[in-house]
């Protein structure tokens, strides 16, 4: 039997299919929209929006899924080095629009043009506004280095997209995100992709069924 795709049209109901209905890489429904309510519904269930312009809305739910638990968060020494030497300074929730304009702005190796269009800018824009999206800039000689953002619900943050504009820059965010973190409680970081920068810094590879075990537990919808 052919692999369905489900489509939802443009304020159509809060509903996602099971993540079980996925297809292979974890493409799981188009269409729909982009409103607080959904975005937030989404990510409680293991689903992120990722697509390209002049594209449909895409839906995913990989398996297996890339995440760090903050208790295991690996620096290096080198990068300890950089972090106890001052070269940085951080913030959070000062600058959201700057951070999320630069992640997708900034060009990255192998990669041609970028997911975070316009819409989907603006609509993170709003969750920040709400209180739900939040940002940690990276700052060198009163310059932004880098700097990261995502979402937090409940005890689960849902890691989006990061840049650096210094070397080391990126790494020193996610370093600093994860101290705050472990501060409130948060229980697991969802980074999506598997990176190799992701995997140095301690994260790894859960089927989604665990994810979504960590999800029940840590991000109640």
């Amino acid at each position: 039997m052919a692999a369905h795709l489900s489509w939802m049209p443009e304020g159509g109901p809060l509903w996602f299919p099971p993540v079980e209905r996925a297809l292979k890489g974890g493409l799981l429904m188009a269409g729909g929209d982009l409103s607080p309510q959904r975005l937030l519904y989404a990510y409680s269930c293991g689903i992120f929006p990722w697509y390209e312009e002049d594209s449909p809305i895409l839906w995913w739910s990989p398996d297996p899924r890339c995440v760090l638990f903050p208790e295991r968060l690996h620096v290096s020494a080198s990068l300890r080095r950089v972090l106890n030497g001052g070269r940085f300074t951080f913030s959070v929730d000062t600058a959201f629009s700057r951070v999320i304009r630069a992640c997708a702005s900034i060009p990255r190796p192998g990669q041609e043009g970028t997911w975070l269009v316009p819409a989907m800018v603006e609509a993170y824009e709003r969750l920040h506004l709400l209180g739900h999206a939040h940002s940690v800039e990276v700052w060198q000689d009163g310059e932004l280095a880098g700097g990261l953002y995502g979402i937090l619900r409940g005890r689960a943050f849902f890691g989006e997209s990061m840049f650096h504009l210094r070397p080391d820059a990126s790494k020193a965010a996610v370093v600093h995100l994860v101290s705050l973190l472990r501060e409130r409680g948060v229980g697991v970081v969802d980074c999506q992709q598997t990176t190799p920068h992701m995997l140095r810094l301690g994260a790894q590879e859960i089927s989604r069924r665990e994810f979504l075990a960590l999800l029940r537990e840590f991000c109640p919808r």
